[in-house]
């Protein structure tokens, strides 16, 4: 059962360069100086993030990049917890590879929250409550849903994004969550990574504009989010 808030503690064992927050200096030498830019133009006051309507997202690509930053901080926390308490009879290999998983969502976390800096959101609380932990069936099921989902949000988000750097980003992203989300697929049902409940009939993955999608996190996220302010076109 996890009922706790997410931090920067969960990294259980995994790479120091993973777990360390990095500096904004580290995160713009990838995605490019002239991030940095949009980010000074469009920010908001700490004051302002929280509100009776829940945690203000924000506005324009602030607002996407912590949109972004919630849902990492979930798949953070859920791979964090399975590696913590593996299913039964968890074979050698699918904990290697989970993982392996564990850390990369862990360092796409730490990546907004260094971009974002003093304009991201706080720390959310979760609730896995509704997950069997120890049943292998019930957390790969969640794991491909969760891995579809962060794919579809991205692929959604694409077209709200203005600084060219961070759409760059994204792409980088969505291409590893791509990459979980068909090896979950994969070792539920072989084969089945790329069938038609994942691609369409014109060979494109789901695109989720960002209200569904946090309605499907909702679900696991207690922390109410305000996503009003979020660019929509």
């Amino acid at each position: 059962m996890l009922n706790n808030e997410i931090n920067e503690d969960q990294s259980n064992g995994s790479p120091e360069i993973l777990t360390k927050s990095l500096s904004r200096r580290k995160f713009f030498g990838i995605v490019g100086a002239g991030a940095a830019v949009v980010v000074a133009a469009s920010s908001c006051k700490k004051d302002d993030i929280v509100n009776n309507s829940g945690v203000n997202l924000g506005s324009g690509d602030v607002g996407i990049l912590n949109y972004a930053y919630a849902l990492e901080q979930l798949e953070a926390a859920f791979y964090t917890k399975i590696i913590a308490t593996p299913y039964a009879n968890i074979s050698a290999m699918e904990m290697a590879y989970l993982k392996d998983i564990r850390d990369h969502e862990i360092a796409h976390r730490e990546f907004f929250k260094a971009a974002l800096a003093s304009n991201a959101i706080q720390s959310l609380d979760v609730d896995f409550n509704s997950i069997d932990f120890t049943n292998r069936a019930n957390v790969l099921a969640t794991a491909k849903a969760f891995e579809d989902l962060g794919v579809s949000a991205y692929n959604g988000a694409g077209k709200l994004i203005s600084n060219p750097d961070y759409l760059t980003l994204a792409g980088k992203i969505v291409s590893v969550e791509a990459r979980h989300a068909a090896w979950i697929r994969d070792i539920i049902t072989m084969g089945s990574f790329a069938d038609m409940t994942a691609v369409d009939a014109n060979g494109l993955d789901k695109a989720r504009m960002p209200d569904d999608v946090l309605t499907i996190a909702g679900t696991y996220i207690k922390t109410k989010l305000n996503a009003t302010n979020l660019p929509t076109n």
